[in-house]
């Protein structure tokens, strides 16, 4: 059940968020600013790069995959990144598997254990490695960074320091970055304690370094600055989006009450909003224990608009008023949500708070160029099939501003779906 009362009452939601949510994603700027401060003093800032590497392999799973998804976005076609996906193994012996009483960390341990990763065949000396953990202690990717040595293939990890991974990446003459992070997150409870838990700011903990690292080598260009305006932003965001606004001014409660009643088509114009889209479908299901589907503008249309003529798919007309009102099921209905990125003149100021503010009917917002022609073939799919569909979009030049805008609406909008529902894990 869904009390869209408790939006407005800034204290009933601070009794609801006992893990500590809402708090996390306000500072995630100061994450930002505290993992490249912890970078540079890992040594980052006296790195000399003899020349950018010929491809950057990525490995992790969770959130450090989303972060190499956003790294490979960013980068372009100027070094190809390559996001390791892990495959399961069982490389432990039966005894030494935690017992009936282990706690939940000894569990969470145990989950690692069952990750693998391999290197391409063509991976050598002039390739590259980034590692991405928030535990450092998955045997997997350790083996993975000896490998990777053996081939002669620089290595580069951002986990906790003084864990495992970050001391294997010290033994085969890599570059360990810390991970850092503000705050943590209370477990969740029940039978799901023996998976990886991790706070909603860790994507921040991850990302910054390795985007400060990618900057130095060449792999994308993404000075200090714009890091430190990507925290500026997210502060703002963290105002804008933050429980003590109201709903009618706040696009994160606004977006959420949207999402209530609907099983969301989170479509995307690209491969910067498609890493949001999966990290908005991984934020539902893990805050508000919604499902959601993901698919990317020009392939969802072909591949998911089949969906939209299925019992899920059409609204009901609230205008007929002849219609048998006892016949009409509480299912789920399809509605899709474009996230996407809109052109500004040159010169033009954004503005940020209409762009991003969900539009509840099918026209599309007024912009001073035309929309692609997949955006507005959706639009039109959308009003054949009677679905409802909003833009969640971002005018902001850099691609790196335009994530960080879409990323803090969607994990605000996550949590305050979860917290308002009866059914959101967190509040159990």
């Amino acid at each position: 059940m869904f009390e869209e009362w408790l939006l407005d009452d800034q204290a009933a939601l601070t009794r609801a968020d006992g893990a500590g949510l809402l708090l996390d994603l306000a500072s995630a700027g100061a994450t930002v600013r505290r993992a490249v401060r912890l970078a540079d003093e890992a040594g980052l800032d006296r790195l000399r790069p003899e020349g950018r590497p010929r491809a950057v392999l990525v490995a992790g799973h969770g959130t450090a995959a989303v972060a190499g998804e956003v790294l490979a976005a960013l980068g372009g076609t100027v070094c190809p990144v390559t996001v390791l996906a892990p495959s399961l193994t069982d490389p432990a012996h039966p005894s030494d598997r935690p017992g009936p009483q282990a706690s939940a960390s000894d569990l969470r341990s145990d989950f690692a254990l069952s990750l693998d990763w391999a290197l391409p065949g063509w991976v050598g000396p002039s390739d590259l490695l980034l590692i991405l953990s928030t535990d450092g202690t998955e045997p997997g990717l350790i083996a993975l960074a000896e490998l990777a040595y053996t081939r002669g293939c620089s290595v580069v990890s951002v986990a906790p320091a003084g864990s495992s991974l970050a001391g294997a990446t010290l033994q085969v003459r890599g570059l360990p970055l810390p991970f850092a992070t503000v705050g943590a997150v209370e477990p969740v409870p029940g039978l799901e304690r023996d998976l990886p838990q991790e706070t909603p700011s860790a994507l921040w903990g991850l990302l910054a370094p390795a985007l400060a690292f990618a900057d130095r080598v060449g792999i994308v260009s993404i000075p200090v600055s714009s890091l430190q305006s990507a925290a500026d932003q997210l502060d703002d965001m963290a105002v804008r989006c933050g429980p003590a606004a109201d709903t009618y001014s706040n696009p994160a409660k606004s977006l959420a009450i949207h999402l209530d009643g609907v099983l969301p088509l989170l479509w995307s114009d690209g491969p910067g909003t498609a890493a949001v889209s999966r990290r908005f479908a991984a934020m539902l299901s893990t805050e508000a224990a919604r499902p959601a589907l993901t698919g990317m503008l020009p392939d969802a249309l072909t591949s998911q608009y089949g969906l939209l003529r299925g019992q899920l798919g059409a609204e009901l007309d609230e205008d007929d008023f002849f219609r048998d009102r006892t016949e009409d099921s509480d299912a789920l209905r399809y509605k899709i949500f474009l996230l996407r990125r809109t052109q500004q003149p040159i010169g033009a100021p954004t503005q940020p708070e209409a762009l991003l503010q969900p539009e509840p009917d099918t026209a599309p917002v007024p912009e001073p160029y035309p929309a692609p022609y997949a955006v507005a073939r959706v639009h039109r799919l959308a009003t054949d099939h009677r679905i409802g569909i909003q833009e969640l979009t971002s005018a902001l030049p850099e691609t790196l501003g335009a994530i960080t805008e879409l990323v803090a609406l969607t994990d605000f909008a996550a949590v305050y779906l979860g917290l308002a529902s009866s059914s959101s894990p967190r509040v159990r």
